[in-house]
C-alpha cells in the first residue's frame, strides 16, 4: 500500500510520516487485504475544525472526532484485487491533531502510540471492518487492532475492559 500524506499543523511534523508507514506496515501484516501493493491510501493530519466540517458533511455529525476513514472499495472488491495492475485508491484517513492530542492525554499515553491506534483503526475501516452493527464485528476488529499495535509495540489500549 502506497501512502499520500498531508500535514498541517501537527507538533513534530517530521515524526507522522513515519507513523504512519509503521502503521500501515503492522496493519498489512494483520490484514492481509491491505498487503496489496496497487493499494494507495491518503492520510491527513489535520486540525479539529476541517475533522468537524468533514464530520458534518459526510456523517452528519456536527462535532470534531478523533479519525475519519472513507472507504473507496467494497470489503469484496479489495479482496478480489489482483496484485498486478494500475493503483486502487483504497480511501481516505483524516485525524484531528486537538482531539488526539486531548485524548492522549486523557487516557495518559503518548500522542504517538494513540495517534498509531488511530491509523491502525482507519486503515482497519478502510479494508471493511466495523465495530458498530454487532459485538462479533467490534471484537474481531480490536483483536486486529490489538496485533497491529503490538507489532509496533504498543500496550493493547483496550487491556482496562474486563
Amino acid at each position: 500500500m502506497q501512502l499520500d500524506i498531508d500535514i498541517d499543523g501537527w507538533p513534530d511534523e517530521g515524526t507522522w510520516e513515519a507513523l504512519a508507514d509503521e502503521a500501515r506496515q503492522a496493519v498489512s501484516t494483520v490484514e492481509t487485504g491491505l498487503a496489496n501493493a496497487r493499494l494507495m491510501t491518503s492520510i491527513v493530519f489535520t486540525n479539529d475544525e476541517q475533522v468537524h466540517e468533514l464530520n458534518k458533511e459526510w456523517r452528519g455529525k456536527d462535532k470534531p472526532t478523533n479519525v475519519l476513514s472513507f472507504p473507496m472499495l467494497e470489503r469484496e472488491d479489495l479482496l478480489a484485487l489482483e496484485a498486478d495492475g494500475p493503483p486502487e485508491m483504497l480511501g481516505d484517513i483524516a485525524l484531528a491533531c486537538e482531539t488526539c492530542q486531548r485524548e492522549a492525554a486523557e487516557k495518559g499515553v503518548s500522542l504517538r502510540d494513540h495517534t498509531a491506534h488511530l491509523l491502525v483503526h482507519g486503515f482497519l475501516h478502510l479494508a471493511g471492518h466495523d465495530h458498530v452493527d454487532s459485538d462479533e464485528q467490534a471484537a474481531a476488529m480490536e483483536k486486529l487492532e490489538i496485533e497491529a499495535l503490538a507489532i509496533l509495540g504498543i500496550a493493547d489500549p483496550y487491556g482496562d475492559r474486563a
